[in-house]
This record gives C-alpha cells, structure tokens and sequence, in this order.
C-alpha cells in the first residue's frame, strides 16, 4: 500500500522518559566505617515536545512511525552523585496543527513559527537517602522511585493556515489560478479531482503579501462526507477571505454559476463558523465565447447579493491583476483589524494550591478509597520491598492528615484502604497510631507499625512469663527443665532460662579451660620426669668405664 505524501491528520501514541530511582548509599572510607547517607537523586525522564516548523507542510512523518518516547532518567548513585537527565525529544509539525485527544478535546493549538506544547511530561526522580536525611532521620535506609514518564495518545489535524482560501468544485481552476497568480505548480488535468492535496501559493499585490490556498473536492454532500470535501473543509477555517472560482465554461447538466454558488455555500454553512468571511467571486474560464456570456449574465445577479464579482481567464490571464489587488484590499483590512501583539512583559507565578489535597469514600464492599494527587504519587515513588520506606509513606499520609480523616468518618482498624484509582492502586490494611506523631523506635529497616511480633520474640516472651509466675507462686514449677540446659536440677533454678543457658556457657568454657591447662601441666612433669632419668643413666656409664 502506497504511503500519500500529504498527511493532515494522524494518531500518534507518545510516552515521557521515566525518572531515575534515588540512591540509599552510606559514604564510607578509613576510619570512617559510617560517615552517613550520600545516595544522589535519580535523574527527570526526558518529555515530548511538539514544535511548529514553518518548512514542513504534512504529517507524513507521523502516519510512517506513530510511536514516540522520550529517554528516561538515569539512577542515582552513591558520593551524591545525581543521575542524568533524560533527553527531550521534539516533535516537528506544521504550522496550524491542531492537538486533540481521541474524544475531541483541543489540547493546543499551534500557530506561528516555534510555537510548543509539552504534550507528554517526564516523570521526576526519586529522591537519594542523602536528600531524605533530616534531624529526626539522620541515615535513611532507602531511596524513593522514579516516577512514569507521561503515556497518552493524541491526534494531530493539520489546518492549513492561508489568508485567502478558494472554493469551488471539481475542474472549476482552483489549481490553474494558484499557479497564475503565484509560483506554486500544483498538478493541473482536465479531469475532477485531480487535485487531491490542498496547495499553496505565495502572491504579491502591490506591497502586499498573502498565502492562497486551493481548497479540494468540494461537491453537494461535502459536509456530510462525500467526495473529498469532508477531509479538507477544514482547511478553509483560519482563511481571512473566501473566493468562490466558478466554471462559467461547464458542460454538465443543470449546473450553472448561480446554483453553483448555492451549493457551496450550502456546504460551507453546513460545516460551520465561515459565516464571517468575506466573499469574493472568481468567473473562471471567460476565454471560451459562450463562458463569457454567461458570465455577463449572471454578473448582476451576483452583484445584487452583496458580492463583488470578477470576470477571469487562466488561461489567458484575463483580470488575474484585479483579483489579486481586491484579495490583498481584504487581507490588509483584516491584518489591521487584528489585535496587536501584547508586548508586556507576562510574569508567570505558581497558582495557590489551596483546597482538598486528598478525598476519601466509603467502598460498598466496607473498604475505604483515598484519591488525591499527593497521596498517588508519594505511592509510586515507595519501594514496598523496604519496611522503613513503607513506614516513611505512613508518615507522610499521617502528616498529610489521611489517618485522622479515616478516624473521624468511622473507619477501624483492618479495613481495606485503597490509595489510587486503577490498576496502579495499592491497598493497605488500616493500622492507626496510638499517638498521632510519635516518634518511632525500630531496627534500620524496620517498622513496628507494618508487622507483629517475630515468632522468636512471642517464645521469649512466653517463657519469661512462665518464670516470673512460677517465682510468684502463681503456679506449680514444672519438672521439665530441658529449656535450661543440661544438669540443671528444680532447685537449682533462680535465673531465668536466658541467663540460666548463659551461666551453664560460661561453666563449659570455664571446665574446658580448666582441663587444658591441667594436661599441660601433665606433660610438663613427664618432660622433667624423664630428662632426670637420662641423666643419671650417663653418670652411672662414666663411673663403669673409669
């Protein structure tokens, strides 16, 4: 299948760079083992960007490759070194692009050279622990997430931007009166609809410079979708003036100027918001006798309507100049009337953020919903494979006032809490505080709010329990000792079991101490023992030789 060359609407999915997750890093070098958090901040991902370039004319670039991402942010890494940003792409299109969403609403509108819109937005990086240290947490043992890049579709409608715009139907010589009046050479044949894109023209009158636009196929129906006149009605909206061009030399049946006129008007009020435009009309093809004739006809007729009406031959060239002149008359007037640029200087300051930063209903299924811009993103930036990441998130849904609203409108703890809406949403099973800002005492990497007591810590517990009450008399001891150790007797025990293994330790290395250093002792003796015993042995053989 053939790719056209001319592209005026396009479906284009776009998607942000991601952001780099932070660092947890702790600085380390001699005889500083601990020298607290240098974990740097991941890096923004990368936006796309829509950008008017006045050289380009189509769409075409979008109708091949429909699929644009921007490149994501890079990590964070320890020694506070930050990652990198992710790199924007920018997206050229042509002047009068029009950026919708698939349901139609207008996004942007992009007129005049370097006009943009950021139509997909980064996400932002996540925080190192370096950034996350503060008085009351002094060495984070995590990093927030990188947040996901923007992901949306949208659609491009190119809208022809030209200060005059010629209607009329097929072979009327649209595209022969472009191409007298201007240097454009759009394709011209002696058969309907051999224009197929809309051509532009660039025509100077007098001192006076504007754009004419040849508006194709437009028939009886146009407005409705038949012929081409559906796709490139359009095209006419931002024109200054119309010029109806009508074919005074026509062979068909049962047309003529007038009720040629009648129908694209008809088409045109159809379509909408043209009823403003000046109206010009071109009587084309005056250099065929019986053409000329007609035109002479129908000239007053025309000119009671209110319409200014020209005589014209583009073949001959025939009244081409006072055309031009009374198209440049309706441009200057409509540049004048125009509101000049404001050239104030525009100060940008952030708006008040005030209002509800977070909303909360009740679930029929007895679960509770929490939406909200902060809450939303504060759970993608947590990574739930870290206790104390998670126990910083509860912080900060305390401090952001979450948990109190869930108290007052009755919800009690184990109840569902959805933070999110939609497949990224996060449940939570309530657990309120004791004391609403209290400071918490757990192991690094640990959170007391997010689990039970640890199976060991619940025996230990147990039997502490156990002992106490048997010295309190609350119960009868027990004859099974095994849980002290070995050689352990009912009245032997006043210690609890923990100090009891301890002191039952200590004993064993005390004996096996003991026990070294007697066989050392052992073989000392047998060492001096047996030096004696040679020793009178070679006495006794010097007395014998003498």
């Amino acid at each position: 299948m053939a790719i056209p060359s001319f592209v005026d609407r396009v479906t284009v999915h776009v998607t942000g760079g991601n952001g780099g997750n932070g660092c947890a890093s702790v600085h380390r070098e001699k005889f500083k083992p601990l020298g607290g958090p240098d974990g740097g901040n991941g890096g923004d991902g990368g936006s796309v960007i829509l950008r008017v370039d006045p050289d380009l004319t189509t769409l075409v670039d979008y109708h091949r490759s429909s699929h644009r991402s921007a490149t994501n942010g890079a990590q964070g890494k320890g020694d506070n070194q930050n990652g990198s940003k992710g790199a924007d792409v920018v997206l050229p299109v042509p002047d009068g692009t029009v950026v919708s969403t698939p349901d139609g609403e207008v996004l942007a509108d992009l007129v005049g050279p370097g006009a943009e819109y950021v139509v997909a937005q980064g996400g932002k990086g996540g925080l190192g622990n370096a950034a996350l240290a503060s008085s009351a947490r002094k060495a984070p043992g995590f990093a927030l997430l990188g947040e996901d890049g923007e992901e949306r579709t949208i659609v491009l409608e190119l809208k022809v931007v030209a200060d005059i715009g010629l209607v009329g139907f097929p072979s009327a010589g649209k595209s022969s009166l472009v191409a007298s009046i201007s240097r454009a050479r759009p394709k011209i044949a002696d058969y309907p609809f051999t224009t197929l894109i809309p051509n532009l023209g660039v025509v100077v009158a007098g001192e006076t410079t504007f754009t004419v636009a040849d508006v194709p196929g437009l028939i009886e129906g146009a407005s409705e979708g038949r012929g081409l006149g559906h796709d490139f009605l359009r095209h006419v909206e931002r024109c200054a003036a119309l010029v109806h061009v009508i074919d005074c030399a026509t062979y068909e049946p049962g047309r003529d100027p007038v009720s040629d006129l009648d129908t694209i008007e008809a088409e045109l009020a159809a379509h909408g918001g043209l009823e403003d435009r000046p109206r010009l009309v071109a009587l084309n093809k005056v250099d065929v006798p019986d053409a000329r004739e007609i035109a002479e006809m129908v000239t007053a007729d025309l000119e009671r309507r209110g319409m200014r009406v020209f005589s014209i031959s583009t073949a001959s060239h025939e009244g081409l100049d006072a055309l031009k002149f009374a198209m440049a008359e309706i441009v200057q007037k409509r540049r004048a009337e125009a509101e000049k640029p404001d050239t104030t200087r525009i100060v940008i300051r952030p708006q008040a953020t005030g209002g509800v930063e977070f909303k909360i209903k009740k679930m029929p299924d007895g679960g509770w919903l929490v939406q909200g811009d902060k809450p939303e993103r504060w759970v993608r930036q947590t990574d739930f494979t870290n206790a104390e990441a998670t126990g910083y998130l509860a912080d900060r849904l305390n401090r952001l006032g979450v948990e109190k609203e869930l108290l007052e409108r009755g919800a009690m703890a184990g109840d569902a809490v959805i933070i999110g809406d939609g497949p990224n949403a996060v449940v939570f099973d309530f657990a309120p505080e004791v004391q609403a800002g209290a400071e918490i005492l757990a192991r690094r990497g640990e959170d007391h709010r997010l689990e039970e007591d640890r199976p060991a810590a619940q025996r230990k517990k147990a039997k502490d329990e156990l002992y106490h009450a048997r010295r309190a008399g609350e119960i009868e001891p027990s004859t099974d000792l095994s849980e002290y150790g070995a050689g352990w007797t009912e009245d032997e025990v006043d210690l609890s079991p923990a100090e009891a293994k301890a002191a039952q330790k200590a004993a064993e290395k005390l004996a096996r101490k003991q026990a070294r250093e007697l066989e050392a002792a052992q073989e000392l003796q047998a060492e001096l023992a047996y030096a004696a015993g040679q020793d009178i042995d070679v006495e006794a053989e010097d007395n014998k030789n003498a």
